[in-house]
């Protein structure tokens, strides 16, 4: 899984797997698009006005944590 960040058009991707086929987007909403395979597999999400979307620290900075291991990480967002 990866997360990416574009700050130059503000859009970030949560890739769940790698394409193997051609997928279809579906758009849910005007901030959120989902990428399926054919068979219903979510290969991504992308958040459309990212930096509003993603949970966020006092300080501007996108929080990712693993609630398993208590492990915090902090990217700067625009």
């Amino acid at each position: 899984m990866d997360l990416t960040y574009d700050p130059r058009y503000n859009i970030a991707y949560l890739k769940l797997q790698e394409k193997v086929a051609q997928v279809e987007t579906i758009h849910v909403s005007d901030e959120l698009n989902v990428d399926l395979a054919p068979d219903g597999t979510i290969y991504g999400i992308e958040l459309l006005n990212a930096n509003r979307q993603l949970q966020r620290v006092a300080n501007g900075k996108l929080v990712i944590e693993n609630k398993a291991t208590g492990a915090r990480t902090e990217v700067a967002l625009p």
